[in-house]
């Protein structure tokens, strides 16, 4: 279970990156307050998490996470580049990602 927990705060980390493109100096109240809301979830998360996990493990999962899933949606909301190459790494993070979890 702490690992679904890892995950699902590892989304909220996208949502709260993608919240805060939003922001505007934190003038956005609506952004503002998703913002917040995926940040204490986030957190909460990886810290229930990190009860059963490694901590070191824990935070290079969930950032990961949070890296990878922040990219993509750069990528098909926003316009971003999707080039070979930051495709590839984006993939090595994923087998990074995984690896970390067959070792734990």
């Amino acid at each position: 279970m702490p690992w679904l927990w890892l995950i699902i705060g590892g989304c909220f980390e996208v949502g709260f990156t993608t919240s805060l493109r939003f922001v505007d100096g934190f003038r956005n109240v609506p952004w503002t307050l998703a913002f917040l809301a995926s940040v204490a979830v986030s957190m909460g998360l990886l810290e229930v998490a990190s009860r059963s996990i490694p901590m070191g493990t824990a935070y290079a999962v969930w950032g990961g996470i949070g890296a990878v899933g922040t990219v993509i949606v750069g990528i098909l909301w926003f316009h971003e580049p999707a080039s070979l190459v930051r495709v590839l790494l984006i993939l090595a993070i994923v087998a990074a990602i995984a690896a970390l979890r067959l070792t734990s």
